[in-house]
């Protein structure tokens, strides 16, 4: 799919399903979305169902997709998981076993990623997750893709700027008590140190925890001159900057990983989020992912989280590789040629696969991503990154 085509196509969503298309219409195809829908993920969540809808929505308005000369009208079959490992096993098996699914987008964290695994691989159903845990992605786990950067990705590059540019030194970090909080804390003390700065104050907590305040005390007494928000939720994240600022805190605050910028400043207020420096997956000025956050928003009329993207292109990718297998069934021949599509042209820009060296399958997404300024409550980009450096 060229970068023309895909733009041209998203901003021509709304365009009237031609009838000859119509009649040729021949079966459905279901997608599942096991994904994080009430809570403190609700966010990523949400964003990731709506990108299943969309990408499903452009198919269809072009008269369904064709795979073997035949055309299906997608569907989503959305539940929410709640951000619990025993939920999502529950909504598991109801898609597998009950909807006979064969494709998830899902879910949003390690924990439930990892619980679902021995019921979708075992039943050779695709997972395109969410989930940051390098456990995810093995080479006896063919049925697993990530479609978003992780911690492991873009800690190193987006650090060693921060270090390097702001001056940071001494860390201190708040994250959940499991198996994503566990992961991105390891990550993370690796990477300040490598940078030349460190991790100096960690504290974990319980996700449904909303009282801060004894935590950044003490983190605050150690002298620290930066807080870290990776791996919290957006809302969880929001609350930890706006405790931090009425406690006193006047350090930097950052987030080099999981895009919650606008859900980070609605809960915090903006001007306890002013000067905060975050990751960010997208560049809003690239033309294909300006054409997706227009179609996003005349959609379900609010501003798109910013992982929503890469699950839009993750969802793309599966409809052609299903394309190219000529099948929507076989999905061991399906999974084989998602894996071997090169310079794909999604909303995110050139995409392709990588990870063989860090988890033994190339089952990985390799996407540009950025380092960003929150100013008057907006992202200001400041550094364009690759796994390498940013600059």
């Amino acid at each position: 799919m060229k970068l023309k085509t895909l733009t041209a196509a998203l901003l021509c969503a709304t365009s009237a399903l031609p009838l000859a298309l119509q009649a040729q219409e021949t079966g459905d195809l279901k997608i599942g979305a096991l994904v994080t829908l009430s809570g403190a993920g609700a966010a990523w969540g949400q964003g990731m169902k709506n990108a299943a809808e969309l990408a499903a929505l452009q198919v269809n308005k072009d008269g369904g997709l064709e795979v073997g000369g035949k055309r299906y009208k997608v569907s989503v079959v959305a539940y929410d998981d709640k951000y619990q490992a025993n939920e999502a096993v529950t909504v598991a098996n109801r898609l597998v076993f009950e909807d006979k699914v064969k494709y998830i987008i899902g879910p949003v964290g390690s924990a439930p990623v990892l619980a679902i695994q021995p019921i979708t691989e075992k039943n050779k159903v695709i997972v395109i997750t969410l989930g940051f845990t390098a456990k995810a992605l093995q080479a006896d786990k063919p049925f697993t893709f990530r479609p978003n950067v992780t911690t492991a990705e873009v800690s190193q590059p987006q650090i060693d700027w921060l270090v390097k540019t702001q001056g940071v030194k001494k860390v201190g970090a708040l994250f959940p008590n499991d198996e994503t909080g566990q992961q991105i804390a390891e990550d993370l003390k690796a990477a300040y140190g490598k940078a030349g700065a460190e991790l100096a104050a960690t504290e974990f907590f319980e996700r449904d925890r909303v009282d801060f305040v004894p935590l950044l005390t003490r983190m605050s007494a150690r002298g620290i001159d930066t807080i870290e928000l990776d791996g919290n939720s957006p809302t969880t994240a929001g609350l930890i900057v706006k405790q931090a600022r009425e406690i006193g805190f006047t350090g930097k605050i950052v987030r080099t990983g999981g895009p919650a910028t606008q859900e980070i400043v609605n809960v915090a207020g903006q001007e306890s989020a002013e000067g905060m420096f975050v990751h960010t997956p997208i560049n809003p000025e690239l033309p294909s992912t300006k054409a997706y956050s227009d179609l996003y928003a005349a959609n379900y009329k609010h501003a798109m989280n910013g992982f929503s993207p890469a699950f839009y292109d993750g969802t793309n990718m599966l409809f052609e590789a299903m394309r190219r297998a000529g099948s929507v069934t076989d999905t061991e021949a399906i999974a084989k040629e998602m894996a071997a599509l090169k310079d794909f042209e999604g909303a995110l820009g050139t995409l392709n696969w990588t990870g063989q060296e860090s988890y033994g399958i190339n089952h990985q997404l390799n996407a540009p991503f950025y380092v960003a300024e929150v100013k008057d409550g907006k992202e200001v980009i400041r550094a364009s990154c690759d796994v390498e450096r940013c600059e």
